[in-house]
């Protein structure tokens, strides 16, 4: 009999259900009220008044959890002292999405050699996370795998879908079940009607093929996601952080019968991938703001301990603090961004609402 199945699988290793991780990673009550308050806030940030700058901050992704530790500590220390102007969400990405080959993040690759051992990756991501909120700091990540939310999802209180899975009906569908505010970035070649059909479809009830937490193949029904948003992040054609571009990018938005609240990318092609840029690339974004354009709800920056970043080669031999994928900014690069982004910030809580 020929062989029909399986053919090029070498080996199938059962994942423990989700529901054993999370008894066995526990999430306190402290920390899901937590989590609950940090949902609100972003969701007020994004559809209401609330004048509050969004940012989105923190490394690339996480590869090294004590080097993610000093991170997250550091950003909590400076978020006591600008909150009141701007809610800083950490940047706690264990999911990359790879354009061929490479490092798949901490979840698929934890011990960064290879060996895949996912469940152990699982279990640093929670144990990571609890850590982080326990230290007073909203949790936000990218959100690859349509499987990956039963074992984290409880942790985390922002999301984002990537460029590259904006259209994928998988991701869409997967967000319509999601219980925190999430942004779709606009695709690739910097189309946006992706993401705002992306927001459409996420918004809706769905039905698809997923996983219980009992870990088992389920029919899941959702009721909807009404807390989706779009990310501007550039494209093929060049970047879309202009005050012309968030015009544009609102006109679409109202004229699809969606919320006017966009959040701006720093990184990627609106940097021209260049990490120096962010900064400068904020800037603008603030200004923009501050001269009228109420639809912009906050901004995301990719940063680190110690700027730039390093090839994944021999785990042993990597740089502390230092980017395993994307280059970022360094931290004292960071701080005085944001000090001086709050201080930029003061007229808009002098004078200026969002319009309705």
């Amino acid at each position: 009999m020929h062989r029909v199945s399986d053919i090029n699988v070498v080996e199938t290793a059962v994942l423990p259900a989700p529901e054993l991780l999370l008894r066995e990673v526990r999430r306190t009550e402290k920390q899901a009220s937590f989590v609950a308050e940090s949902r609100q806030r972003l969701h007020e940030i994004i559809f209401t008044e609330d004048r509050r700058f969004l940012l989105v901050i923190g490394p690339c992704s996480i590869h090294d959890i004590k080097a993610g530790r000093d991170y997250a500590q550091r950003l909590a220390a400076l978020s006591k002292t600008v909150n009141d102007r701007i809610e800083l969400v950490m940047r706690v990405y264990f999911e990359k999405p790879r354009t061929s080959i490479g490092w798949k993040g901490l979840i698929m690759d934890p011990h960064l050699d290879g060996s895949h051992d996912i469940f152990t990756g699982l279990r640093l991501a929670r144990q990571f996370l609890g850590e982080v909120i326990d230290m007073g700091l909203p949790t936000a990540t990218e959100l690859l795998d349509p499987i990956t939310p039963q074992y984290i999802a409880d942790l985390i209180c922002w999301s984002a879908i990537g460029a590259r899975t904006t259209e994928s009906q998988t991701h869409r569908q997967m967000a319509s079940g999601l219980s925190m505010p999430l942004g779709f970035k606009n695709a690739t070649s910097g189309s946006l009607p992706a993401a705002i059909n992306a927001i459409k479809a996420a918004s809706q009830p769905q039905t698809f093929l997923g996983i219980s937490s009992q870990g088992l193949a389920s029919a899941v029904t959702t009721r909807g996601n009404p807390n989706c948003h779009i990310i501007l992040r550039g494209g093929e054609s060049g970047t879309n952080y202009d005050s012309a571009s968030i015009a544009d990018a609102r006109a679409q938005l109202e004229k699809n019968k969606l919320p006017p609240a966009i959040m701006v990318d720093c990184s990627h092609a609106n940097s021209g991938k260049d990490y120096r840029r962010q900064p400068e690339v904020l800037r603008d974004i603030v200004r923009t703001l501050l001269n009228g354009q109420n639809a912009i709800i906050g901004s995301m920056v990719e940063s680190n301990l110690v700027e730039g970043s390093q090839t994944l080669s021999n785990a042993a031999d990597l740089k502390y603090g230092v980017s395993v994928t994307d280059p970022c900014i360094g931290w004292e690069t960071t701080e005085a961004l944001i000090k001086e982004i709050y201080t930029a910030l003061e007229p808009r809580f002098a004078s200026c609402t969002r319009a309705p």
